[in-house]
């Protein structure tokens, strides 16, 4: 085999290409990968978009919920929706108070249960409060609650599932009700310790006194209807329009509510003296004239004019006609200064 030298050039050439190779003029800049840290303890069976549908349902329910209990309780009530995370049931169980306020709740057509936790911290005020009391009070003893303070806190959860079924209607038309209440939430075991659920937190502000309210959702309740939880077709942002039956049910709520009705007979002027000298049986004339309508105010707004009469021995008015602006009679006051005098009607 024949040995072939290189000369000068070649040689030159062949070291000038490995030095571009070991120091290119431009670099390639290193790609950078996400990382995301996936923890096989707390599997994300939820997807975002359905946690984000969770969130914004509940962020209005909360606004609900705290104008609801504002006008249970007579004071300022804020709810505020602070997390909605997803971990597993023994994770939420051993996170809460105990002993406290576990509510089991039956949501039909969902399979199994919700839980329904109120804290004792934000839970005591408020009985406080229904009694009669204030919210500053300082909170009791850690105790279960008694067969009273049950009976009152069923009104709160209540009102909390009657306004949940509210939020939940473009979704799912819900028959919430409780089931049971404990008080040690580590000895009830409704689903798997490892099973995931939703916990949708509020944080509840009455007067000076803040407390949590969780609401424990089961990923197997709700795993029929993900697909409803992950379109945004159950948001209604447009007025609909009212329907026959909206406005026969309107109207039949209407007619069987009372209203003050009010016959305006006459108005005069007497002294003072005269007011005090009143008696029983004394007449009070006026210059009204026998002929004039008088007016029929409805919830104090001026409907109609009628004239007097008697129907079977009672007295009564008849209607003659609707009242209109223009039969209001504005009197100048008198010129002169004031007299004792006060107006009887």
């Amino acid at each position: 085999m024949s040995e072939e030298k290189l000369s000068q050039e070649e040689m030159d050439s062949l070291l000038g290409g490995m030095d571009k190779q070991a120091n290119p003029a431009t670099p390639a800049a290193p790609r950078r990968q996400k990382v995301a840290i996936y923890d096989f303890k707390r599997p994300e069976r939820v997807g975002k978009e359905q946690m984000r549908a969770l969130q914004t349902m509940h962020e209005g329910f909360g606004r609900n919920f705290g104008a609801s209990l504002s006008a249970l309780l007579r004071t300022i009530v804020e709810v505020k929706l602070t997390s909605v995370d997803q971990l597993t049931y023994s994770e939420f169980v051993f996170s809460l108070e105990n002993p406290t306020c576990f509510n089991l709740v039956n949501a039909k057509p969902l399979e199994g249960q919700l839980i329904l936790d109120l804290n004792p911290s934000i839970l005591f005020p408020i009985i406080d409060r229904m009694l009669g009391g204030n919210t500053n009070s300082p909170p009791p003893a850690r105790r279960p609650l008694t067969e009273i303070e049950l009976r009152l806190v069923s009104r709160i959860t209540s009102l909390f599932l009657r306004e949940m079924q509210n939020a939940w209607e473009n979704v799912l038309a819900l028959e919430l009700e409780v089931d049971r209440v404990e008080s040690n939430p580590q000895l009830v075991q409704i689903i798997p310790a490892n099973e995931v659920v939703v916990l949708v937190s509020f944080e509840v502000t009455v007067g000076s006194t803040r407390g949590m309210i969780n609401l424990c959702i089961p990923f197997n309740s709700i795993e029929r209807i993900s697909g409803k939880l992950s379109s945004n077709s159950w948001v209604s942002y447009s007025r609909r329009p009212p329907t026959t039956e909206s406005m026969q049910q309107i109207g039949d709520q209407l007619a069987s509510a009372p209203m003050e009705v009010v016959v305006e007979m006459a108005r005069t002027k007497i002294t003072t003296a005269d007011l005090l000298g009143l008696r029983v049986g004394d007449i009070v004339a006026s210059e009204k004239d026998v002929h004039e309508p008088l007016l029929v105010t409805v919830e104090g707004t001026p409907k109609f004019q009628a004239t007097p009469g008697q129907l079977k021995g009672r007295k009564a008015v008849q209607v003659v006609s609707n009242f209109h602006a223009e039969h209001l009679q504005v009197q100048a006051p008198a010129a002169g200064p004031p007299d004792a005098g006060t107006e009887a009607g």
